[in-house]
């Protein structure tokens, strides 16, 4: 097992064990249940990362807070 991208990981994607050097191909119609694996949990991390984006464009920008009082004093020093 290897980790990759779940924006890379869509239908007809392929990649080489780097340590076997087999080459696997990802589709969508897989019988073997460790791509159908893969695939589902690739959607549905995509899915996660579509309804984020939405969220974070869909959220007003937070105003910084801006403080030009000037430097301040630390606690117990004294000049």
């Amino acid at each position: 097992m290897f980790r990759d991208r779940a924006m890379r990981l869509q239908d007809g994607y392929s990649r080489q064990c780097p340590s076997c050097e087999v080459v696997l191909y990802f589709a969508e119609d897989s019988q073997h249940p460790f791509i159908k694996r893969a695939m589902r949990s690739a959607r549905k991390a995509r899915k996660e990362l579509r309804e984020a984006e939405a969220v974070r464009r869909a959220a007003p920008e937070p105003r910084m807070a801006r403080s030009f009082a000037g430097r301040v004093r630390a606690a117990g020093r004294e000049d």
